[in-house]
């Protein structure tokens, strides 16, 4: 782990995975899709999808289970979205995650969303918590960049879209995935990874701080408001 930067004055969050309990939905999806053609949705297939856009995350899975001529990832994505759509509205939070939330914004510290899922998506995920996300400063997209992580571009955006707009050094990303986490790396931000139990670490091991859950973070360590002496995990 690199020495936390103590001069950390915003916020990134990714989305999927890290803030909402999304993972699962698409887990039980994509082996029900795939099951049809006596395929095993594997994590390490799911390692390699994770953070990319739907149709490229698509693209992945078909090309990496040989089945073009069976399935073309436009196919598979458009079975796969009317299946998400009726689960999205459900979505929990992540351990730790509203905590954090609410800690930033009760002592000002400017957060924003940078998720790769599409507008749509994210209306549909937050269904449940959109009193919570109107704390963020503002919401960048995947439809709002050209390039997807492990591109910098949504991060750079994100940074820019502050009302005093930061240095990228001054940034603290969250992210569960490997390509936000070189994603966040490219854009020369700091970058706490927050992956999944069942990840390989050494996906992650560019970030500068690999945490078990959100529950775990320690925001003085970063130069942030410390917890209130009270406060419980």
């Amino acid at each position: 782990m690199v020495t936390p930067n103590r001069h950390v004055t915003h916020v990134i969050f990714d989305m999927d995975g890290l803030l909402l309990d999304t993972e699962e939905f698409y887990t039980v999806v994509q082996k029900q899709i795939l099951a049809r053609f006596g395929k095993e949705f594997t994590w390490d297939l799911k390692s390699k999808m994770i953070g990319h856009k739907a149709l490229a995350a698509a693209n992945i899975c078909v090309s990496e289970l040989g089945l073009e001529d069976q399935i073309s990832a436009e196919d598979f994505l458009k079975e796969r979205e009317a299946l998400l759509d009726q689960m999205f509205p459900h979505t929990d939070l992540m351990p730790g995650a509203e905590r954090l939330i609410r800690h930033l914004a009760s002592n000002a510290v400017p957060f924003a969303l940078a998720t790769s899922s599409h507008k749509r998506h994210y209306e549909l995920k937050t269904t449940k918590h959109k009193e919570l996300f109107k704390l963020f400063h503002h919401i960048v997209t995947g439809d709002d960049v050209k390039l997807s992580k492990p591109a910098p571009d949504i991060f750079l955006l994100a940074a820019k879209g502050f009302t005093h707009p930061p240095s990228p050094e001054n940034c603290l990303v969250f992210e569960d995935a490997p390509t936000g986490v070189a994603a966040g790396k490219a854009a020369g931000m700091s970058v706490v990874a927050v992956p999944d139990v069942r990840m390989d670490q050494s996906l992650v091991q560019a970030a500068d701080e690999i945490l078990a859950s959100l529950a775990d973070f320690q925001p003085a360590a970063w130069g942030l408001p410390p917890w209130p002496a009270t406060s419980t995990v």
